[in-house]
């Protein structure tokens, strides 16, 4: 099945009217709708727009809203009449075909659904002398008409040819309404189908609408098995995109157009309404962690790294490149003037400028990318030298994607001779990304679609200065875990990350041991600069998990956080940070534990504030 057209309301994105029609063109969209306050706003005439349109290869598809019209006492409803007219002359002058007509909201509005049919009838018939169509949509806050069916039920009665229904995955979802029966619909009576997705709240179903809805994929309803029901019918009209959200309204336009035709690129596949995507690969772990660093830089890392307990274990036969490896963690330090991570390291200083992610399917996976418009990087290399291709995640940072068998990268490196580590470190555990306020669901989005992680619940986590959200993403099986944190306010430490990083960055790395213990002695001997962990948090852990003491005085002599899930256990340490710009975790989960030890962040974030005062880390 071909792909359907792809639209998206203005109203999703920020800026002027001209500026949204150029972020929507720019990434890829066939049509936009013009929503009635964006042309408003507009200094230029309805003919402008089309013309802005014609320019950029834009339709426009849709014209809405149109309010309050169906099934009010006259003479309000000669007056109805009289402003459709109107809106159908600025219609023909956009160039748009088709307006939508929201269910009345009016407490005026008559509870007739024979008097809403006729209404219906002649402004379709109005419309049609000019060769435009009316789609009717069921708000759900509406007075008397809240569901598809019932809107449905009036179109039907109505039997206008220019008169069909529109349907919306928010109004439906979110009154906990059935689409299954959209199937049953003739595909040609669904004239224009709008797609949002939401978290699930607790609050009136306007002011959720208005301020939290987002783009399919990034919140909690079931908008595939919505679109999987409205295909079923046969329509073969346009997909579109009608989203209300506070943090869209100031977000890049092109970003977010970016992130909300990637959504409907996957809710289609996933709906089985186009050709399906290449299969999400199967993640077997993070492969390395890529530094950004100069000389003097790397020179400091190399010898944190060492407190640690990493080995200096070669270097890169033509590049400024150093590889440190402890058990199954591999740390690669990018001093090369020509390369990403130089470009990467004059931003933001030393940082972590790429992931390794080990998949099974390295080319379907790159086709996967390119699908969803994830763009594709390639690293300069020599001559026999091992090519490892990578996608750029939405903050800039690379995530490399190596495959299983074949050459491998490290043959690349000059090998050191001796052991690979010192302390016990294992593995990477886990990743946490500091990311600007409002760009949480991009990046859910980002990871979801093309490497199927599995969002889990959003959390708020105190920090001294403010709260910071958090949202974790576990790979099926659990072989990659990654956290993402944002916060409104630039006091906490999230927040002066940013600002200080300008833009999202790693700034947190969890390294798993099998043995917490003696991996916190062998850190200690090594000189690592562990955080200190007030008393007061020790006392705590006796009274509310029961512990016998010598645990809590050993844990307390290490610095030793504690968490237990109900399935499992967990022990954690943490690092000061390295040039107030990363910090190291180690971990260790006994009997399935699946959290990432939340409940110690408001203590782990008072002893980084008390030792990085004027710092700029995340918790």
């Amino acid at each position: 099945m071909a792909p359907l057209r792809k639209c998206i309301a203005t109203v999703a994105l920020s800026g002027s009217l001209p500026e949204k029609l150029e972020a929507a063109a720019a990434v890829g969209f066939d049509g936009v709708e013009i929503m009635e306050a964006d042309l408003l706003s507009f200094d230029g005439s309805p003919a402008d727009v089309r013309r802005i349109a014609d320019s950029l290869g834009l339709g426009i598809d849709l014209y809405q809203p149109f309010r309050d019209f169906e099934a009010m006492p006259d003479p309000v409803r000669a007056r109805n009449l009289d402003r459709a007219e109107r809106k159908f002359d600025l219609m023909q002058a956009l160039g748009a075909e088709m307006m939508l007509v929201c269910s009345n909201t009016q407490p005026a509005a008559l509870d007739d659904d024979a008097r809403a049919a006729a209404d219906l009838h002649e402004m379709a018939g109005r419309a049609a002398r000019r060769g435009l169509r009316i789609g009717f949509e069921a708000l759900s806050w509406g007075r008397n008409i809240r569901l598809w069916g019932h809107a449905w039920r009036i179109v039907q009665a109505a039997a206008h040819p220019a008169l069909g229904l529109i349907v919306d995955s928010f109004h439906t979802l979110a009154l906990g309404d059935d689409p299954a029966g959209l199937a049953a619909v003739p595909g040609d009576r669904i004239f224009f189908v709008q797609l949002a997705d939401a978290p699930r709240l607790q609050m009136d179903v306007l002011s959720w609408s208005r301020h939290f809805r987002n783009f399919p994929g990034q919140g909690a309803l079931d908008v595939t098995g919505f679109l999987r029901a409205v295909l079923a019918s046969g329509y073969a009209g346009p997909l579109s995109l009608e989203v209300f959200n506070d943090d869209f309204r100031s977000a890049p336009a092109r970003l977010n157009a970016r992130d909300g035709l990637r959504s409907l690129i996957l809710t289609e596949a996933e709906a089985g309404g186009a050709a399906p995507l290449p299969p999400v690969p199967a993640l077997d772990g993070i492969e390395f962690l890529e530094f950004a660093v100069d000389e003097a830089a790397g020179r400091e890392l190399a010898a944190f790294l060492g407190s640690l307990g990493f080995r200096h274990a070669g270097r890169h036969r033509s590049k400024a490149v150093d590889l440190y490896r402890q058990g199954g963690i591999s740390m690669v330090l990018n001093g090369e003037q020509d390369s990403a991570a130089a470009e990467h390291f004059q931003q933001h200083g030393p940082s972590v400028c790429a992931m390794a992610l080990r998949v099974d399917d390295v080319p379907g996976t790159l086709a996967r990318a390119e699908a969803l418009l994830c763009p594709r990087w390639q690293e300069p290399v020599g001559a026999d030298e091992c090519s490892i291709p990578a996608v750029r995640a939405p903050d800039g940072t690379l995530l490399y994607l190596v495959g299983v068998g074949g050459p491998s990268w490290e043959d690349d490196f000059d090998r050191l001779p001796g052991a690979d580590g010192t302390a016990g470190l294992t593995g990477i555990d886990h990743v946490v990304q500091a990311l600007p306020a409002g760009r949480m669901d991009g990046f859910v989005l980002f990871w979801r679609a093309l490497f199927g992680l599995l969002p889990q619940p959003q959390l708020e986590t105190p920090d001294p200065y403010g709260l910071v959200l958090s949202r974790a993403l576990v790979s099926p099986g659990g072989r990659v875990r990654l956290a993402l944190n944002a916060s409104d306010s630039r006091g906490t430490a999230t927040g002066r990350f940013i600002s200080t990083f300008a833009g999202a960055g790693v700034h947190h790395i969890a390294l798993s041991t099998p043995d917490i213990g003696g991996a916190a002695a062998a850190l200690e001997g090594l000189g690592a600069p562990v955080l200190p962990i007030p008393e007061n948090y020790y006392d705590d852990l006796a009274a509310r998990w029961g512990l016998d003491d010598a645990m809590l005085t050993d844990m307390q002599r290490h610095a030793l956080l504690y968490d237990d899930d109900g399935a499992g256990r967990f022990w954690h340490l943490y690092t000061a940070a390295f040039c107030e710009r990363f910090f190291f975790e180690v971990v260790q989960r006994a009997d399935g534990y699946a959290g990432f030890g939340a409940a110690n962040t408001p203590v782990r974030a008072a002893a980084q504030a008390r030792l990085h005062p004027a710092g700029t880390l995340l918790m």
